[in-house]
């Protein structure tokens, strides 16, 4: 079982990072900071269930002068560093596989569903397949209003921008994972019942988010994705 100190901090890491999606949430739809691109108004708070108070430096930084009540109050808003691009596109590829895992993981564990006995496989199965369903939704929402795309050209080209890049976020994140379950509790192995399995997960999180990072790099500089 977790040690004492590891599932305190759990729950600490837990709840910053809660009230980091909720602050940022409040800020975009309480105080109405809502985004230009209105996908963004979803990856913000998203971001923020994994990467907690960097992910609302990230947005004070970023999203909030993308908004319409900034730009009525300040004008265009400062152009922004290349690394700040390629962190939101990564963070808008991340969101949808963030909210596919959290969807996928309790659906295998309320179904109690395994591969070869394991339930890590049926997670990976699991993870994948939601994490493209609502990755490419994610970019869809971004994409198609740009270009100005019907419901099928825009889901063939949200599919084009974001499955390399989401397969290099699960990749980052099933590698983390793997040492969860082989190498840091071996047996019994972590559930996602607790604490320290979403806490890991945040870090696990963080790893796909740096694997999917050259990914979307090279996918904006060959044209096939849209810089943020």
């Amino acid at each position: 079982m977790p040690a004492t100190w590891l599932t305190a901090l759990s729950w600490f890491a837990l709840a910053i990072a809660f009230a980091s999606a909720g602050w940022i949430a409040f800020d975009i739809y309480g105080r109405g900071y809502r985004q230009h691109m209105t996908i963004m108004e979803a990856v913000w708070p998203i971001t923020g269930l994994y990467f907690g108070p960097a992910a609302v430096a990230a947005y004070r930084a970023w999203g909030r002068p993308a908004s319409h009540r900034w730009r009525r109050e300040h004008g265009d808003p400062p152009p922004k560093p290349g690394y700040a691009s390629t962190a939101l596109d990564v963070s808008h590829c991340g969101a949808g596989c963030t909210l596919g895992d959290i969807i996928a993981e309790f659906a295998t564990f309320a179904l109690g569903a395994t591969v070869a006995g394991l339930a890590i496989g049926a997670e990976y199965i699991a993870d994948y397949l939601a994490a493209v369903i609502l990755g490419i939704l994610f970019q869809y929402f971004a994409i198609a209003p740009m270009r100005g795309l019907g419901l099928g050209k825009g889901l063939i080209e949200a599919a084009k921008a974001d499955v390399a890049s989401l397969t290099a976020f699960e990749i980052g994140l099933f590698g983390w994972m793997a040492l969860m379950t082989f190498v840091f509790f071996p047996a019994p192995h972590l559930m996602p019942d607790s604490p320290v399995y979403w806490f890991l997960m945040q870090v696990g999180m963080i790893a796909g988010f740096f694997t999917s990072w050259p990914v979307n790099v090279w996918l904006v500089r060959a044209g096939i994705k849209e810089a943020m």
